[in-house]
């Protein structure tokens, strides 16, 4: 399957809006000083995505590093509903 640089702009803005929205469904805005979230698409015969996410919390988070691991999955789990609607 070929993808149009529509559908790989589409699968990165996915990929941050479901990852952004898991965060902070789980946190508080006001718990996170900082979010980085990155998405890595690779394309040779098969669609490879890389999505790594480093949050900062306020130091009176109790929140842990797994929320970050969780916002990854959930990225990739929108990535791949969105591949199987094209």
């Amino acid at each position: 399957m070929e993808l149009t640089d529509e559908q790989v702009d589409k699968i990165s803005e996915i990929a941050v809006s479901s990852a952004h929205d898991f965060i902070f469904s789980k946190v508080s805005k006001k718990e996170v000083v900082d979010i980085d979230i990155s998405v890595k698409l690779y394309y040779n015969e098969e669609l490879d995505v890389d999505v790594s996410i480093d949050i900062i919390f306020d130091n009176l988070s109790s929140a842990g590093a797994k929320i970050a691991d969780d916002a990854a999955d959930c990225a990739l789990e929108g990535i791949e509903k969105y591949l199987a609607q094209i």
